[in-house]
């Protein structure tokens, strides 16, 4: 597929266009797509750590998600190995791709199919970097939650368990649907994740709902007409909604019969 896109503002938008007054009661900021915004990518990410440093000063949980770039333009060439190292610090909540992620982090492993090594080794490098929760998106196979140790100041946000939430690695199924169009299901995962996120469900139930999201929206052909109310998605999932199987390699992985999701090795719970 190919977008057509008119940068617009993206490519002014920096530290300066965020108004604190807007963001004032809120509970979360999200940030996306920095790779499509010349300002924020072009500096090594200095004006997206502030803006992150900002309303974390306002106790806002930050969280961010990518896209991947042509690694021929200009956004491809960008170092985001360092860009990364400099805003995960200040980062909560970190949904890329685990793509997108090989392309800026592990070039030379870009197009590998990911398994249980790759993805813990790749989670743990963001969370080394500074991030507290990492959720790689994994395309058909669904969703990989990985947790660290330290998840406190995360703001309002927060879960208000933290232990629960600690040290935590979890992949989520897709589940079956008949698949009309795939364009939002990335941002669609986000957003059922931090919904179950702000209403503080367990790892297990958030990293379902966004697996779940990101399902509902691939049965219509555009990015939002599929997804339905909070109480529909939740009672479908009640309902037994069957998941496709997952045909990665997860040695030293079990399968949770309760919550239906594949427990790593690295989970401590």
């Amino acid at each position: 597929r190919m977008f057509l896109h008119c940068t617009g503002a993206n490519d002014t938008f920096g530290a300066g266009d965020v108004d604190e007054k807007r963001v004032a009661g809120a509970r979360l900021f999200h940030f996306g797509y920095p790779t499509l915004m010349r300002a924020i990518y072009s500096d090594g990410g200095r004006g997206l750590e502030q803006i992150f440093r900002n309303v974390r000063q306002q106790g806002l949980t930050t969280t961010l998600d990518m896209s991947q770039p042509d690694p021929n333009s200009e956004a491809g060439q960008v170092d985001w190995a360092s860009f990364l190292q400099r805003v995960l610090p200040v980062t909560d909540v970190y949904l890329p791709s685990f793509d997108e992620t090989l392309l800026m982090i592990d070039r030379p492993r870009f197009g590998t199919k990911p398994d249980a090594a790759l993805l813990a080794s790749t989670a743990q490098r963001l969370l080394d970097w500074g991030a507290k929760i990492v959720v790689l998106k994994l395309g058909d196979q669904g969703a990989y939650l990985r947790t660290g140790r330290n998840l406190a100041g995360m703001g309002q946000a927060a879960p208000k368990n933290l232990a629960v939430w600690t040290n935590r690695e979890l992949l989520a199924p897709c589940f079956q649907v008949n698949v009309v169009g795939t364009n939002g299901s990335g941002d669609c995962t986000i957003a059922g994740f931090l919904a179950g996120l702000l209403r503080d469900l367990t790892p297990e139930e958030t990293l379902t709902t966004a697996v779940a999201v990101g399902a509902c929206n691939v049965e219509a052909a555009d990015a939002t007409s599929g997804v339905r109310s909070w109480d529909e998605t939740q009672q479908r999932l009640a309902n037994g909604w069957t998941q496709r199987p997952v045909s990665l390699q997860l040695p030293g992985w079990r399968h949770d019969a309760k919550s239906r999701l594949w427990v790593g090795p690295n989970d401590k719970i």
